[in-house]
């Protein structure tokens, strides 16, 4: 669990912009920190001249401007790419990506180097030992050229593909999904939902979605003031001003309130951090979207299943929320539902694949694999099932597909 700022920070550090001015300050500093230090340096036996460093660093400038403008056509057509084959809601990981952002910081900062480098030269800001420790400097920026072209053609190979992004979103969704098998009330008390007599709303003043919740902030407000706070939302979930954020049973003033709801952030899309259950909406609709007649790929929605499998294992693993650890007191929240999951994952590949009897055959088998886990994944797999059977009832042509799907959820129901 992290604070607002803490998430806010990590939120700011994923984008490309901080990457690249940190790769430009070190340009910068690479190529003026020359000029001082040389005073500080003894005489040199190498005698390097200004024509040489002069010609390396026209090179350097003129080659870096090309190949950042052709990274940056790269890198947008792969944004373009998952919008129209994956998901528009997987972008967003694409541009976290670490990798471009550290190539395009590279290749800015190296073409910064090479022209404040020329700059300085033609004015006649080094001496002799600033020449050589610019020169020396040149040569390592050289060679981290040449690296980062080597892993940036081999990071192309994959940047943006189907099965690129759908690993990105399982990875992602797995990480937040462990924090909530770990934390199923982010630390705070069990609620079942239902209000205690005395508690006071507080309703936002706009339609969004709850990107992050901040319980620890939540506690310390509580402890403070005297104050049992109750959330109805989760993150993810839309709210809007006839929605409380918050049922609270204490003393409120105007600038508690506004403390109290700065702890929920709230914005126009859904974020990975805090929801899996968005990780699991993204799998699904990049299922749905391969299912589409425009597509017809039903190979990626089965690897989706595959991975889903993977993904709600873990499940079992976790502490009863009634029986987890409870590390903000003053706070109560209701604890991630695991039919939520299955409705989220599952749901929509039983519906966009209810035509397809592969599908709808590695659908069923997915659930009995999860089943076959733990008691907890009973329940919600064999309702998805008896919900595709109803659906490829509707859907599949044959009465023989339709036979041996029936036979193999009537055997998964009744075992």
């Amino acid at each position: 669990m992290i604070s607002k700022w803490q998430w806010l920070l990590a939120q700011l550090t994923r984008t490309l912009w901080i990457r690249a001015t940190l790769y430009v300050v070190l340009a910068l500093a690479a190529a003026l920190l020359a000029v001082p230090l040389e005073h500080w340096l003894p005489t040199l036996p190498v005698d390097v001249g200004a024509d040489a460093v002069d010609r390396i660093l026209d090179i350097l400038a003129s080659s870096m401007l090309a190949v950042t403008t052709f990274s940056l056509s790269v890198m947008v057509a792969a944004y373009s790419t998952a919008t129209v084959n994956v998901t528009p809601r997987a972008t967003r990981l694409l541009m976290q990506d670490t990798t471009t952002q550290n190539v395009l910081g590279t290749f800015i900062g190296s073409f910064l180097f090479s022209l404040v480098g020329l700059v300085a030269l033609s004015t006649g800001a080094y001496g002799e030992s600033g020449r050589v420790m610019l020169f020396a400097v040149t040569l390592l920026v050289i060679a981290l050229i040449v690296v980062t072209i080597l892993r940036w053609i081999e990071h192309l190979s994959r940047f943006g593909r189907v099965g690129d992004t759908t690993e990105r979103v399982e990875q992602v969704t797995t990480g937040a999904l462990a924090e909530r098998i770990a934390n199923p009330c982010l630390g705070a008390h069990c609620w079942d939902g239902e209000v205690p007599p005395g508690c006071r709303p507080l309703y936002p003043a706009d339609s969004f979605y709850l990107q992050h919740l901040d319980v620890l902030t939540l506690s310390e407000l509580a402890e403070e003031h005297q104050l049992a706070l109750y959330v109805p939302v989760q993150p993810g979930a839309f709210v809007h001003p006839a929605q409380p954020l918050l049922w609270v049973h204490g003393q409120l003033n105007d600038d508690l309130q506004c403390a109290l709801c700065d702890c929920f952030t709230l914005d126009s899309f859904r974020s990975f951090d805090q929801d899996p259950r968005f990780g699991c909406s993204v799998l699904s609709e990049i299922a749905s979207r391969a299912l589409s007649p425009a597509v017809n790929d039903p190979g990626t929605a089965i690897d989706i299943l595959g991975r889903g499998v993977r993904l709600l294992a873990p499940w079992a693993q976790g502490p009863v929320p009634q029986q987890a650890e409870v590390s903000c007191q003053g706070v109560w929240l209701t604890p991630l539902a695991l039919d939520d999951l299955f409705d989220d994952l599952f749901g929509p590949i039983a519906r966009d694949g209810a035509g397809r009897i592969d599908v709808q055959l590695r659908l069923v088998n997915s659930l009995q694999a999860l089943a076959a886990q733990h008691e907890c994944f009973v329940a919600p797999a064999r309702r998805l099932a008896t919900e595709a059977l109803a659906l490829g009832e509707q859907s599949l042509l044959l009465e023989v597909d339709r036979q041996r799907l029936r036979s193999r959820v009537e055997g998964f129901v009744q075992d």
